[in-house]
């Protein structure tokens, strides 16, 4: 095959909060999934696409595998799930500091019917003060699947990064470039926006608030002889109490989150940009399918 490269896609798949947003970013050099120390950041599937002149990886950030037991965190799992039936490899990211292993495993039952090769990331190595400690961790994960490879990294601050990309090649077929080498995601500006408002929301507020919380952009109005975008989103909670808290006292906490946001948004886009923030209560969003269909969020067929 004349010119012929690797391609194809990986999904990264693990327990929620073990770093695979951050893992994504990293390899990318780029912010394509937000990030929080709040499990359950990433809610939706997003494609990052990494370009060489001899292969083109596209991963495939899902949300944390868990026991799911309301409608919207069963749309989570699954729709990390659904992503093992149309990838090339599989990246099993744990947490190397976590105490325990039980979700992990619970992770690995729902992969066990796939054949997709699973590479498996042994993540956080940074956070162990004693590397030994790492053998005894590996040894406890291969007695639960054969691995296609075995990579200690560490997503944040990039080591072992390029070990992992190395291997995953290696398991990559032989293909065409699915995108254009200058795309690095497929997602649209909007949807990006929505993500930069809801993840100072999770950062800005606590105990419950970011787990209510949604964002939907109303208005995307580029200007371009003014070098600004016009963007207006509303931010969704739940329950009255919640709105009080995202509003804050004299409204300080909306425009702390609005600043924040508007920055990474200029940043993201290029160019100024006027950011208007409305807070909205939708009782129990999480549980109404027609409304998690509005958000976004849809089951996977």
């Amino acid at each position: 095959m004349k010119d012929a490269i690797r391609s194809g896609f990986i999904a990264l798949l693990g327990a929620p909060n073990v770093g695979k947003s951050t893992l994504m970013n990293q390899v990318l050099q780029e912010k394509i999934s937000i990030t929080c120390p709040k499990p359950q950041t990433t809610r939706n599937r997003i494609l990052g696409i990494f370009n060489r002149p001899d292969c083109q990886m596209i991963f495939v950030d899902t949300p944390g595998i868990h026991r799911a037991r309301d409608t919207f965190n069963k749309i989570l799992v699954e729709t990390a799930l659904s992503a093992l039936k149309e990838v090339d490899v599989a990246v099993f990211l744990v947490d190397v500091t976590a105490r325990s292993t039980d979700l992990d495993r619970f992770v690995l039952e729902c992969m066990e019917s796939v054949p997709t090769p699973v590479v498996l990331a042994l993540n956080k190595v940074d956070l162990l003060k004693d590397k030994k400690a790492l053998l005894p961790i590996l040894e406890r994960y291969r007695t639960m699947r054969d691995f296609a490879a075995v990579i200690p990294l560490s997503a944040l601050t990039g080591d072992g990064v390029d070990d992992l990309v190395a291997e995953l090649v290696k398991l990559l077929p032989q293909g065409p470039r699915y995108y254009p080498e200058d795309y690095l995601t497929d997602q649209p500006e909007r949807f990006f926006a929505a993500e930069i408002i809801r993840e100072k929301v999770f950062h800005l507020t606590e105990q419950e608030v970011p787990y209510a919380v949604a964002v939907t952009i109303e208005r995307f109005r580029e200007e371009p002889e003014r070098n600004l975008v016009r963007i207006e989103a509303t931010i969704h909670v739940e329950r009255d109490s919640q709105k009080g808290i995202v509003i804050g006292k004299g409204a300080r906490m909306l425009q702390e989150i609005g600043r924040q946001a508007r920055q990474d948004l200029e940043r993201f886009l290029g160019c100024r940009v006027y950011l208007g923030l409305f807070v909205r209560v939708q009782k129990n969003w999480r549980r109404d399918r027609r409304v998690l269909g509005e958000f976004g969020y849809r089951m996977p067929k």
